[in-house]
């Protein structure tokens, strides 16, 4: 037929063209508009069928105003609870029809965030997901204006209107009571970099349950979330060995630290438990096998996608929650051994 598109991407005149309508009837029949007669509807959803037709989401956002986009603006993302909570939003977008966007800022760069945001705003994003784990990055974002429905994922009250967590002090309080349970008093914390929300938050758990229990306790130590500083953080506390665990604020650290013990002879959890925090795939294979505190991040990325697209039409997101983390134990944690 002479006047099917052959040789370019068919648009949606070509369509309109076909069925014999108008194009601003397809227009309807793409937005489920209820005033088509399902006789029109449906023979313009075969003409798309036989032209292979796929609509162009950048105008159609001009004409209905929704991109089908979610914005992901975030911070930390090669580190696994970020990459972990956008990889779930983006698997519970594609659920909703939406398709996601991320812009990756540097948190020591205050620019880059107001020009990560300008990026993503370009794109006519219909909300917004923060995942920055640095308190900086909050307040720069308090500075600008967002008129668009968003979400923040972190455990402070820094925007409570907007936030959504898993609970990381009921997390690292769960860790803790563990340890407690087991007989250990003499326990350390390895936390993570001071400025990061979730490092703040996991030692604040680990204080109040020490606290809770009445155990004296001595300064955290602060660390960068690598199994390079915990395997060195190891070493140089096994140089005077006071205590008979250790909560350590993510797993990978709590690698380190399990290999520094062994390098010095000791064994785990006989001579020291160890419990880390996220439940990285790989620690149900650590030997021994790691107690840790595991994050849902299926779950997040739902109800985070739910909070942005099911708001209502007066404006605004429902009411923001929290999910609560779960203990797993596993051989790297046992009763305290007194000497």
């Amino acid at each position: 037929m002479d006047d099917e598109p052959t040789n370019r991407r068919p648009s949606i005149r070509d369509v309109a063209r076909l069925a014999d309508v108008s194009y601003q009837t397809v227009s309807r029949v793409l937005n489920n508009h209820p005033s088509v007669r399902p006789e029109t509807r449906r023979r313009i959803v075969e003409v798309m069928e036989q032209l292979q037709y796929r609509p162009n989401l950048a105008a159609r956002a001009l004409v209905t105003s929704r991109s089908q986009t979610i914005g992901i603006l975030a911070a930390g993302s090669s580190m696994y609870g970020p990459a972990s909570s956008i990889a779930a939003i983006e698997e519970a977008a594609r659920s909703r029809g939406y398709w996601v966007s991320t812009a990756n800022i540097d948190p020591s760069d205050p620019e880059s965030i107001p020009a990560g945001l300008a990026h993503l705003m370009a794109q006519s994003i219909e909300g917004l997901v923060v995942i920055a784990p640095q308190v900086r990055v909050f307040r720069v974002l308090a500075s600008l204006a967002l008129d668009i429905p968003y979400v923040t994922l972190q455990s402070t009250d820094l925007d409570p209107g907007h936030t959504l967590s898993v609970d990381q002090i009921a997390g690292a309080r769960l860790a803790t009571k563990h340890l407690i349970s087991l007989g250990h008093r003499q326990i350390y914390h390895l936390a993570g970099p001071q400025d990061w929300i979730e490092a703040e938050a996991r030692m604040r758990g680990f204080l109040d349950e020490m606290g809770a229990s009445d155990i004296p306790t001595t300064a955290p130590i602060l660390g960068d979330w690598t199994a390079e500083f915990g395997y060195y953080a190891g070493r140089e506390l096994l140089g005077v060995p006071d205590f008979t665990a250790i909560f350590a604020s993510n797993d990978q650290m709590a690698l380190g630290l399990m290999h520094a013990i062994r390098d010095e002879g000791l064994d785990v959890p006989r001579d020291i438990s160890i419990v880390g925090f996220d439940d990285i795939p790989e620690a149900a294979h650590f030997w021994p096998p790691l107690t840790t505190v595991r994050q849902d991040f299926s779950e997040l990325g739902r109800r985070c996608v739910e909070l942005l697209l099911g708001h209502d039409d007066a404006g605004g997101i429902r009411a923001a929650a929290t999910i609560e983390p779960q203990l797993v134990v596993r051989g790297s944690t046992g009763v305290v051994r007194w000497a």
